[in-house]
């Protein structure tokens, strides 16, 4: 039986379900929780309420 010498290097895809795309996500959720709670420090006031939402 025939073997290949080497693997092929396999770029993985920036898109879909995959590890960059997850911890992407993840990072930037942590980001906006972290701006909302300085935001209503600073204002005195939550994102909704600033924005006339709530």
């Amino acid at each position: 039986m025939i073997e290949p010498s080497r693997e092929p290097k396999l770029i993985s895809p920036k898109i879909g379900f995959n590890e960059f795309a997850e911890r992407f996500s993840g990072r930037a959720a942590m980001l906006a929780f972290i701006v909302a709670i300085v935001f209503e420090a600073v204002t005195g006031q939550g994102i909704f309420s600033w924005l006339g939402l709530a």
